[in-house]
C-alpha cells in the first residue's frame, strides 16, 4: 500500500448509481481498476440529490427511492500515478464528469496505528 505525504492529486469520477459496466456497478469497476493499479486509495461516496447531463434531479426523497442516486468515487495518489490511471477509464461507458484537484495528504492512512 502506498503512503501519502505531502502533495497529491484527487480524482473525482461522477456516475449514476445505476450506471453499469458488464455485470457490476459502474463505480465498482473505477474501484477494482484503482486497486488493481496498485493507487494509494478509493472511496465512493453516495450522493443524496442532484442532477447531471439530463437536467433530470435525482433524490433520496422517500417517494423517490430506487432512483439512479449522484456516487463521487474518489481517488488519491502522487499526481503521476493517478494521471497514468486515467486511460485506464476511456472505454468506461456512463462517465459523468472526470475531475482532477491538487490536494495535500497531512494524515496517510496507517499514521499512528499500531500493526501488531
Amino acid at each position: 500500500m502506498t503512503r501519502l505525504r505531502g502533495t497529491a492529486l484527487r480524482l473525482t469520477v461522477l456516475v449514476g448509481e445505476n450506471h453499469r459496466h458488464r455485470s457490476r456497478p459502474l463505480y465498482t469497476e473505477v474501484v477494482h481498476r484503482a486497486h488493481a493499479a496498485g493507487l494509494a486509495g478509493a472511496s465512493v461516496f453516495r450522493g443524496i440529490e442532484g442532477f447531471g447531463a439530463s437536467s433530470m434531479i435525482h433524490t433520496a426523497r422517500l417517494l423517490s427511492l430506487g432512483e439512479d442516486l449522484p456516487v463521487a468515487v474518489v481517488v488519491v495518489d502522487a499526481a503521476e500515478r493517478i494521471r497514468a490511471f486515467l486511460p485506464q477509464l476511456e472505454d468506461l461507458p456512463g462517465l459523468g464528469l472526470v475531475l482532477l484537484d491538487e490536494c495535500e495528504v497531512v494524515r496517510g492512512a496507517g499514521d499512528g496505528e499500531d500493526r501488531r
